[in-house]
């Protein structure tokens, strides 16, 4: 059997590469984020395509590139894939929600004290030969109080280190969240902004998080308040927020993520925030430690192992979750159809008339899809399989094994 071959792009950790290919797939690395064209060029030669943040895959590299079994994001963040028209076609895409959590969080902890000790204009000072010695301005964040916005997997755990440093926690969130140790939820954005020393974003990218902040949510924060944001670019309006820091409203700001960022490390990057006092820019790392990469590539490259080798869809998402188990002796069979009354039935028929026995059966459901696997005693598996694709509902039909 022909290996399948995957492409890891945007410098994707080592690990990934290793474990994959420790499976028996074919692994090539780029190290930039290809653009639209270069991908429709190359991905015809791939079964699978790992990015990260700054590579898009819109639905014309998705519809250009139909056989594509399936997409890994090897960060947080899937806003950069158009998971409707993957999963149109039958593709699911896995990312990783939990590794980089505790780099992310760590960061923001960071920040809060080099803005609030006004490190960063001190260290560039002491560099140019400046002495200032002097505590105006210069505050402990024990005490203060901490806003966090998006009480997820990351606003969670900067909550529990900001708390074991003396700061009092209020969080809001669209959805109700239990609490962790002496947080209290806000009852609305406005009043988080009104009570908060320091406010850090942690929301996804969404039509409902686009322009979040502009200048109305920054008048309303304290005046000599910091805002951090490590959540996503698009989130914060800069010139509002440049405004506010002239003013001098805002005492700083720390900002990891911008509404354009360069593609690759040979770039240029300009941006109206840069030379502002106590302002940090950092080139969207959040989640950049070698800690976090590593279980990253760790992660997808097992959801990508996992997927192509046992047909199993848990983490995906933009498609159904299935998870099972191998069953020795069988050959398993999955499809991808539309979710419409009847195409159980049609699929059991063409099993039945090719006389395959079926051990096990599995289906799981959206709105738009079905996704069905199973496992049967058949040496017709690959005919049966081609039969089933013809149905006119079905995406998506394979042999795993």
């Amino acid at each position: 059997m022909t290996k399948l071959r995957i492409l890891l792009v945007e410098s994707i950790h080592p690990v990934a590469k290793q474990r994959l290919e420790d499976e028996g797939f074919e692994v090539d690395l780029i190290s930039h984020a290809p653009s639209e064209d270069e991908l429709i060029k190359i991905l015809p030669n791939y079964s699978a395509l790992g990015i990260r943040s700054k590579t898009n895959i819109t639905r014309k590299v998705v519809e250009a590139n139909r056989h594509l079994l399936t997409i890994g994001c090897f960060c947080i963040g899937t806003n950069q894939v158009d998971l409707d028209a993957a999963k149109a076609f039958g593709i699911p895409v896995f990312n990783a929600p939990h590794s980089n959590t505790r780099s992310v969080a760590e960061l923001v902890i960071a920040e809060l004290v080099v803005l609030s000790r006004q490190l960063g204009d001190r260290s560039s000072k002491a560099h140019n030969g400046d002495w200032v010695k002097s505590a105006e301005g210069s505050k402990e964040v024990r005490g203060k109080t901490l806003g966090i916005v998006g009480y997820g997997h990351i606003g969670s755990q900067v909550s529990i280190l900001a708390e074991s440093m003396g700061l009092h926690v209020v969080f809001y969130d669209s959805m109700k969240k239990l609490p962790l140790g002496n947080a209290k939820m806000a009852d609305s954005l406005d009043d988080l902004l009104s009570i908060s020393d320091f406010v850090t974003l942690h929301v996804p990218e969404i039509p409902e998080t686009k322009n979040m902040i502009t200048k109305k949510e920054l008048s309303k924060m304290k005046s000599g308040s910091y805002l951090i944001n490590a959540s996503r670019g698009t989130v914060v309006v800069i010139d509002d927020l440049v405004a506010a820091l002239k003013s001098k409203h805002l005492a700083g700001c720390a900002i990891d993520v911008f509404p354009t960022e360069p593609a690759s490390n040979k770039e240029k990057f300009e941006s109206p925030l840069q030379n502002l006092p106590n302002v940090i820019l950092t080139p969207h790392i959040g989640g950049s430690t070698e800690e976090a990469q590593t279980a990253i590539g760790y992660e997808v490259s097992d959801s990508f192992r996992r997927f192509l080798n046992i047909a199993a869809t848990s983490g995906a998402v933009n498609f159904p979750n299935v998870e099972l188990a191998v069953k020795k002796g069988t050959s398993r069979i999955f499809n991808v159809h539309r979710n419409e009354p009847g195409v159980l039935g049609e699929i059991n028929g063409l099993i039945s008339k090719a006389g395959a026995n079926i051990e096990g059966q599995y289906l799981s459901t959206d709105e738009t899809i079905g996704y069905l696997v199973m496992d049967v005693h058949s040496s017709q598996a690959v005919n049966l399989a081609d039969e089933i694709g013809k149905l006119p509902r079905s995406i998506r039909t394979r042999v795993v094994y």
